[in-house]
């Protein structure tokens, strides 16, 4: 659904290219309203080469649904590297530092997209999807102090971890919303201290 790779060093970038333009401009302007056109025109790569590598806007769209997620994910290091309790305050911290630069509170990729595509029977999936890996990298961490005996025996690591995920987008919806960092900031501690509450004394 997201495309076919690229082969050659020149055939990424034109790929990364195209995927870069078109979610800048679904991050902006939405799905509905970015034409292949208009990513075409942003990117600078030909209709040819837009249609080498993805058969159909879907298709792109998937592929900007990956790449919203990499960026996500890149911002937040230490989501992949939870092992202690103190790992997940400074994950908190890390999103708390991208919403508090200048440009911030900003909306959650992701969740732009939801809303638009969210009852998307083809889209759904694919976003559900990101989310999921999204949630794995909290899931993991919890399982690491389960398995270290700093998690409570019957504490479920996915349900947890969904939670966290389910505060986290409330808090940046309404911090974008309101242009205010502190919806986010009480989520990630509500997040936290539900996490918490499941440590094991």
């Amino acid at each position: 659904m997201s495309g076919q790779p690229a082969k050659t060093p020149r055939g990424r970038m034109t790929r990364d290219a195209i995927v870069d333009a078109a979610a800048e401009l679904m991050y902006v302007n939405g799905v509905a309203a970015t034409s292949v056109d208009k990513v075409l025109a942003a990117s600078g790569a030909g209709k040819s080469q837009m249609y080498h590598y993805f058969k159909n806007k879907d298709e792109l769209v998937g592929a900007v649904i990956d790449r919203c997620l990499e960026l996500i994910l890149g911002n937040q290091p230490t989501i992949f590297e939870l092992r202690e309790w103190a790992d997940f305050d400074q994950w908190a911290q890390e999103i708390l530092a991208i919403q508090s630069t200048p440009k911030g509170p900003v909306a959650c990729p992701l969740g732009n997209l939801t809303g638009e595509l969210g009852d998307d029977p083809k889209m759904a999936p694919l976003l559900d999807k990101a989310y999921r890996e999204w949630e794995s990298h909290l899931e993991r961490g919890l399982k690491s102090l389960r398995e270290q005996g700093k998690l409570v025996e019957g504490a479920d690591p996915a349900r947890l971890a969904q939670a966290a995920m389910t505060c986290l987008q409330g808090g940046l919806l309404m911090a974008h919303l309101r242009h205010d960092i502190t919806p986010i900031a009480d989520a990630l501690k509500i997040a936290l201290d539900h996490l918490k509450s499941h440590a094991r004394p």
